[in-house]
């Protein structure tokens, strides 16, 4: 197994930050995404062409898939919004995957 270089481990956490950013401040606007939303970590691949976004979502009565499936709907929203703060050459597509390993 490959491991990430220090460039990709860099991105990997802006991008963390901005959609942790995106969160908390209440932009997205999505009645899904609710509870305590956690991202966990974030993995970019080589070609910096795709971001894997581990999602942890806390609390009894939110349903961790409709969460996933809301950020999954405000992806565009947060590309775009990546793609303003950050000036990548090319901004990466976003993948949200539910990470239970806190549960």
């Amino acid at each position: 197994m490959k491991t990430e270089s220090v460039r990709q481990q860099r991105v990997g956490d802006l991008i963390r930050f901005q959609i942790a950013s995106l969160i908390v401040q209440g932009d997205i606007k999505d009645p899904r995404v609710r509870g305590l939303i956690t991202i966990t970590r974030v993995t970019v691949t080589a070609d910096f062409r795709l971001a894997r976004v581990y999602v942890s979502v806390m609390g009894e009565d939110t349903d961790h898939q409709s969460v996933i499936f809301g950020l999954k709907h405000a992806k565009g929203f947060m590309k775009a919004k990546i793609a303003k703060n950050l000036k990548l050459r090319c901004t990466p597509d976003l993948e949200f995957k539910l990470d239970d390993s806190l549960d």
